[in-house]
């Protein structure tokens, strides 16, 4: 229970409070939004890079070679 006890509420909200303290309180919503955007951003090309291997595989299913037996 070493990390249930390391991570508890006590820990976030000193987290929390140094953050406002180093970044000032207007500027942990910009943060916000930029993490957040990020991730949409990430999600998306994750997304992009599947359908690019989806459509390899599918051109390489068309490939096949001809066997002449």
């Amino acid at each position: 229970m070493l990390f249930g006890e390391l991570f508890g509420p006590d820990l976030l909200i000193v987290v929390i409070v140094v953050a406002v303290l180093v970044f000032g309180g207007a500027a942990i919503p910009k943060l916000a939004r930029n993490l957040g955007s990020a991730k949409t951003e990430f999600e998306k090309g994750l997304k992009a890079g599947k359908g690019a291997d989806n459509a390899a595989a599918a051109s390489d299913a068309d490939k096949k070679p001809d066997v002449d037996q």
